[in-house]
């Protein structure tokens, strides 16, 4: 998903999507609220769906066949909620449902949420989607500004994510660091929502907002204590990053005495430049304008994503993020993505990484049904054989619960047998920094 795919409501006679109140559905919170904000910086009244709970699954019910996929019933549920609020009005109301390529139904989500409402008598409500015809035209000239102010909202979200994961485990008193990322996510939120802003002092802004967030992640009383098992989280993006769709596994593995190093959002962004630039080159328009904008993407966003990063360098030391081209490379060998497309690839890749960064195990997260699950469960026998047996471990979620408690017991049992015989030190790739990887809780915390 590019952040800059809004588009305006279709033809007709409709409300254009600046005039509408516009409702992200939460693929991890902190990005919704920051990209939402990041949205209304540009004069769309842009607001998150609520929490999804049981009686948003039980609306999304009564219109699938339970064939659809966890996050496809999560993400409806969620609109039929605000559908349903006696102040909705359709003409003002607008849902924003990206769309993609590939073997993943994500592509569907889009058609099918139009079609349920209009089912419902609610046709009037649109559904903005990144591949509609007249794309980009609510934003006008000022869409790639806006590409580069919603990027930067997602990093922040999920540099906020990461420093969650790293202090959470070792905290004294539980809820500390919750707290202080509710804090920080709505001081992050605040900058970027401002419209007054010109864009030569819009990153200078966020960099002081993320500076006072990292320091009141340092604030927080941990407890010394030798590091604990590090888990790398990878796996389909929306149930990974949500903790209703996946049971909250990240707070189970820090209860089990894990330390979580989740993939992050953005990551996807820099995966779809990269496949654009590979779709043009299979046309032969190697050296054409849109590859040229590629390209220019790519650049300026690894320039705004390190700037933002290296203010936590410290904090993160270990648990740094590895760019996308390397995680394609790393999972060469046994999902080449030039031919897997998508998570798949992603997920595989990263798992090689994590073993490589130092993780005693690797968790990939998906819906039950997912076809980028089943393909990684197939895939992962030989990747773990391959690196010295690290346990990675497929957990199918649904809306059912199942036996999570009890297989992340086992799993995590595996993991610390892992830690306990390991034969091979971690192999930190070159862009570590010399003294990296997983160090002591608060070694760096200086």
């Amino acid at each position: 998903m590019n952040p800059a795919d809004v588009a305006q409501a279709p033809a007709g006679g409709r409300a254009p999507i600046d005039s509408r109140t516009l409702w992200i559905p939460q693929m991890s919170r902190g990005g919704s609220v920051a990209f939402a904000a990041a949205l209304r910086a540009f004069g769309v009244e842009a607001r998150v769906c609520p929490d999804s709970d049981e009686h948003t699954l039980a609306l999304a019910a009564r219109h699938t066949s339970g064939d659809e996929c966890l996050p496809a019933r999560v993400t409806l549920g969620a609109f039929l909620a605000v559908a349903g609020r006696p102040d909705f009005d359709p003409d003002r109301h607008a849902f924003f449902m990206p769309t993609a390529d590939g073997p993943c139904r994500f592509g569907q989500y889009a058609p099918y949420i139009r079609q349920v409402l209009v089912d419902l008598g609610l046709g009037r409500v649109a559904v903005v989607s990144p591949s509609s015809r007249d794309g980009y035209q609510g934003l006008g000239d000022r869409v790639h500004e806006f590409m580069r102010h919603g990027h930067r909202a997602l990093v922040a979200a999920d540099i906020l994510r990461k420093l969650l994961h790293r202090v959470r485990p070792y905290e004294v008193n539980p809820g500390d660091t919750d707290g202080v990322h509710a804090r920080s996510l709505e001081s992050i939120e605040r900058v970027l929502e401002r419209p007054d802003v010109p864009p030569g002092q819009r990153m200078t802004r966020l960099e002081t907002a993320i500076r006072e967030a990292r320091d009141e992640f340092r604030r927080v009383v941990s407890r010394p204590t030798r590091r604990r098992l590090l888990i790398g989280v990878v796996g389909e993006i929306f149930c990974r990053l949500t903790p209703f769709t996946n049971d909250s596994i990240v707070q189970k593995i820090e209860a089990l005495g894990g330390e979580v190093v989740l993939a992050h959002l953005a990551e996807w962004i820099e995966y779809t430049n990269l496949e654009v630039q590979q779709r043009l080159r299979r046309r032969g328009r190697r050296w054409s304008r849109a590859m040229v904008l590629a390209k220019l993407t790519e650049r300026v966003q690894h320039h705004d994503a390190h700037r933002l990063h290296r203010i936590v360098r410290h904090d993160l030391r270990g648990r740094e993020e590895p760019a996308v081209r390397r995680i394609l490379r790393y999972g060469e060998p046994y999902l080449p993505h030039t031919a897997a497309l998508g998570e798949m690839a992603l997920s595989v890749g990263k798992s090689v990484f994590h073993f490589h960064q130092g993780c005693d195990g690797v968790a990939d997260v998906s819906p039950f049904t997912c076809m980028n699950g089943i393909v990684t469960e197939a895939v992962y026998p030989r990747v773990s054989a391959d690196l010295d047996g690290v346990p990675i471990r497929n957990f199918f979620v649904d809306s059912g619960g199942g036996h999570l408690d009890r297989d992340l017991e086992i799993f995590m049992e595996l993991a610390r047998s892992y830690r306990a015989r390991k034969r091979i030190a971690p192999r930190y790739p070159a862009w570590f920094p010399p003294d990296g990887g997983a160090g002591e809780a608060g070694a760096s915390r200086g």
